[in-house]
């Protein structure tokens, strides 16, 4: 028999409903000769009380500079919940199943707390609950050190633990079920005319997470096309066969059809623009020095433009206050504009192609929208825009590149 590879998110196994609908989509695997393996989250989104930012909450209730290691052991709990949760839902329905912690299931990390590495994976205790003719229930987001620490995934991490442990089984497939029908054109909540897509290229789906889609984990993806293992984005609340992310020649399509130039849209809010005046940053070894520091305070930046009399990039707002004093103790003024947002383009087919950044600016221009800011890679491209104009700006993309048909 194969191995599929089941994971299920927070809203999934948060309810007594949810979980009936968790139950069925394995027995059915079940029912069609597989052994499933089922990876779960937390239960719930805060202030649900078994949620993971509920737990962390509390402990930081207790003590505001708990140290890292103590809060990736409380982080680590609403995921055990879950599977002691789901493994007796799935006795209660007469379909054996075992409960395991990210350590009993053999996944090693290293030792960087709160955003943790799999290092290896032992699946000694899975294959034998499958042997056992049991369902694995498996906590992710979590594994376990050398010298015995809990450590978590940092977030999204389940769809990790989930892909790692498909490619360790060699599964099948790795199905990734959530509270949506699949990877859409674009934010709905955005461009209210984004489609369903029914197969993607893995390359598109790990550009579209890289600009801020959070569908799915930027890691998972990468695992799985390093594995080359089917991942399919499907709803634990529907029928719908969801979202096939694999190479193109295991995809079932009747006739060749080149991929499309742009197939998503993406958007990112809450950005603050820093811009750095000065007539140094030619040098490499200033550049270097401004970087390194806001690594050093674990502040993400992107978007980086580096001139010889400037450097533009771009941080979430909410960190923007600590990157400007950060700088400052540097000797380096910040000029920061803050209510900006990320809008991109994403598609493997316009490596290559010309006139692609010729449309993105004739789309955001007939919008009147303004360009504050770009940057480019094989497959996207990025515009730093005000954030009032997000929604427009997004819906102009998807209409030029026609992703609505």
């Amino acid at each position: 028999m194969g191995i599929v590879v089941q994971k299920f998110g927070g809203t999934s196994v948060a309810s007594e409903e949810s979980r009936a609908m968790l139950v069925a989509k394995v027995i059915e695997a079940r029912h069609d000769g597989k052994d499933v393996v089922v990876v779960v989250s937390a239960m719930g989104r805060k202030p649900a009380p078994y949620a993971t930012d509920t737990l962390l909450d509390f402990v930081l209730s207790v003590c505001r500079a708990a140290p890292a290691r103590e809060r990736d052991a409380i982080a680590a709990c609403g995921e055990i919940i879950s599977t002691v949760v789901v493994a007796a839902a799935l006795e209660a329905a007469g379909c054996p199943a075992m409960s395991l912690t990210g350590a009993q299931a053999g996944i090693s990390t290293d030792g960087n707390y709160t955003d943790a590495r799999i290092t290896k994976i032992e699946p000694r205790r899975i294959l034998e609950a499958l042997s056992d003719g049991k369902v694995a229930v498996v906590a992710g987001f979590q594994g376990v050190t050398e010298t015995g620490d809990v450590t978590t995934l940092g977030r999204g991490g389940s769809d990790t633990t989930a892909a790692a442990l498909g490619a360790t089984l060699g599964a099948e497939i790795v199905e990734i079920y959530t509270d949506v029908e699949g990877v859409m054109t674009a934010d709905p909540r955005v461009v209210p005319e984004a489609r369903f897509q029914d197969t993607m290229s893995y390359t598109d789906l790990i550009e579209m997470a890289n600009q801020g889609a959070k569908v799915v984990h930027l890691r998972a993806v990468e695992i799985a096309m390093h594995s080359r293992i089917p991942l399919a984005i499907k709803s634990t609340f529907s029928d719908s066969p969801g979202t096939l992310v694999a190479d193109v020649a295991r995809r079932a399509v009747a006739t060749f059809a080149p991929p499309r130039v742009v197939s998503a849209v993406t958007t990112v809010a809450e950005r603050t623009q820093l811009v750095l005046h000065g007539d140094s940053y030619g040098d490499t070894g200033s550049v270097l020095g401004v970087f390194a520091t806001l690594a050093d305070q674990r502040i993400s930046v992107d978007m980086i433009n580096v001139f010889p009399d400037r450097i533009a990039f771009i941080v979430a707002s909410r960190e923007a206050a600590a990157a400007v004093a950060t700088l400052g103790e540097l000797g380096i003024e910040a000029e920061a504009n803050p209510g900006c947002a990320k809008v991109s383009v994403v598609g493997e087919g316009m490596r290559g192609v010309p006139g692609v950044m010729a449309r993105v600016a004739r789309a955001l221009h007939d919008a009147a929208v303004r360009v504050l800011q770009t940057s480019d890679s094989h497959y996207s491209i990025s515009c730093l825009v005000p954030e009032s104009d997000m929604e427009r700006a997004a819906r102009a993309l998807h209409a030029q590149f026609e992703l609505g048909k």
